[in-house]
């Protein structure tokens, strides 16, 4: 075996999707995971004494949450630049998530991580940073060019992706996407978790809701269009349950975004040349959690159909499409040349 060769199978290779609300995880040694993007630090003493650490991640902060003051260090899909606090946050859960893809090992590790399409330059720069105190090479990527990638629809291609903070709409043309090629709109699904919220506090006024049940209830029954029948969910009044229809308002929410995300696909696809962008209109992909609202696919042909024969597709994994777009670019290209081709650091 060539040295080359052998450096390249010790070193672990990391395709990392740092969401707002999920961090996913793919490595070349098969480990995959989905992380909560919350980290919790006990609010006093009895916090620590429960816990018996001093700050907890994903899954088990949620859990704990009455006894953890929680942050979710990204906002919008990147770190907020000017807190210190949400700083060491990203941090600590990105260290958290590297250390358990290692799985114990010692191991060299390099990764790629998607950000939002147009994060500014000092935001790339801040996770760089941060990516450097805990693996040996990083590159930042867009999150829906990791998703190209992945389904290798690498020209003439229109990649949605949905997640909690943002909608990034990229049109791929056999290259790295330049910035007019990429649009990034604030509306996300905690733009709708937060709509949602609001229209059931309005219409059950005196109903026990928070943003976490919301949250919940969106992912399992966020639709558009015509419902298939009254949704109905258990709610709890003065601590007793009971059920209430938010039928018409979970599609007025889950609609909300459709205009904004068909005015971007247009733009992007007015960039290719006419003659491509039938083909273009054709090859429109759905990704992040977002992209499992019911409904969604038909709605966004069915408002764009005066342009032509439209095709909108939802990839099969939205979970780990975009971190497994990532891995295999880590794959496809050494480390030692993503200089070349991305926003890297070491």
């Amino acid at each position: 075996m060539s040295e080359d060769l052998e450096e390249k199978e010790n070193q672990l290779l990391l395709g990392i999707d740092f969401g707002t609300s999920r961090t996913a995880v793919m490595s070349n040694r098969g480990y995959q995971s989905i992380t909560n993007s919350v980290v919790g630090y006990p609010k006093d003493i009895i916090g620590i004494k429960l816990l018996g650490k001093a700050q907890v991640f994903g899954d088990e902060a949620l859990k704990n949450r009455s006894a953890l003051t929680l942050y979710r260090p990204l906002e919008d899909g990147v770190i907020r630049e000017a807190s210190e606090r949400d700083y060491n946050a990203a941090l600590e859960l990105l260290r958290y998530v590297v250390e358990e893809a290692k799985q114990g090992e010692d191991v060299e590790v390099s990764c790629i991580l998607g950000v939002p399409s147009r994060a500014s330059l000092m935001n790339k720069e801040i996770l760089l940073k941060i990516a450097r105190e805990i693996v040996s090479i990083a590159m930042i990527v867009s999150e829906p060019f990791m998703v190209a990638y992945k389904l290798n629809k690498l020209n003439n291609t229109i990649i949605v992706d949905i997640g909690a903070g943002t909608v990034d709409i990229c049109g791929v043309k056999g290259a790295i996407p330049a910035a007019k090629d990429q649009v990034t709109i604030l509306k996300g699904g905690d733009y709708i978790d937060e709509r949602l919220e609001s229209a059931m506090n309005q219409k059950f006024y005196d109903v026990q809701i928070t943003r976490n049940l919301v949250r919940t209830i969106k992912e399992q029954h966020a639709f558009v269009g015509e419902p298939d029948g009254p949704l109905e969910v258990t709610l709890r009044c003065e601590g007793k349950p009971g059920s209430y229809d938010i039928t018409n308002e979970m599609r007025t929410v889950c609609e909300s975004i459709i205009p904004d995300i068909c005015e971007s696909i247009i733009n992007i696809m007015k960039g290719y040349d006419p003659e491509d962008q039938p083909e273009v209109l054709k090859s429109i992909y759905l990704a992040g959690g977002g992209s499992q609202i019911k409904g969604l696919a038909a709605a966004i042909e069915s408002r764009l159909h005066e342009y032509g024969e439209i095709k909108v597709t939802c990839v099969d994994d939205p979970d780990f499409t975009g971190c497994g777009g990532a891995l295999k670019l880590t794959e496809d290209l050494p480390p030692e040349h993503w200089d070349k081709v991305g926003f890297a650091g070491e």
